[in-house]
């Protein structure tokens, strides 16, 4: 069995937004060689996502709005990890709820996706660089 691993890393210039990763992680499947097997994507930072979903804006724009009402970054008193000096606790429930990684079945050399799926950065304390691991295992 083969292993791949790479970082890629992004620096959002906002505090909250979304970047089709997909390409990236398609060059990784390419030169891992890998042809059967899994590729795992997941965000490093706490306050980062990695989802699947449709390369849409007005989806994104309706996911902006969903998360900003389940966890508004505003006002910063109304989380308690705020008060040890950050301002990023909303961030943290984004997270939560977007999620840490994916898992993507790697067949005949390609991502094997449903229609309209692509894979997703999502950026919930943006302005800073931050990394994504590509995992790849398989033959």
């Amino acid at each position: 069995m083969k292993s791949y691993r790479k970082e890629l890393w992004f620096e959002v210039p906002t505090r909250l937004g979304f970047v089709n990763i997909t390409g990236e992680v398609d060059q990784c499947l390419k030169e891992s060689g890998i042809r059967e097997g899994l590729c795992l994507v997941n965000a490093m930072h706490i306050t980062a996502s990695v989802f699947i979903n449709d390369d849409e804006r007005g989806l994104h724009q309706d996911f902006e709005r969903w998360l900003e009402e389940l966890a508004p970054h505003e006002p910063l008193s109304l989380y308690r990890h705020n008060k040890t000096g950050e301002d990023n606790g909303d961030a943290h429930l984004k997270r939560s709820i977007l999620g840490r990684e994916v898992v993507v079945a790697v067949t005949g050399g390609k991502l094997d996706f449903g229609p309209w799926e692509q894979i997703f950065y999502g950026e919930f304390d943006g302005r800073r660089r931050k990394r994504v691991l590509v995992k790849i295992i398989g033959e």
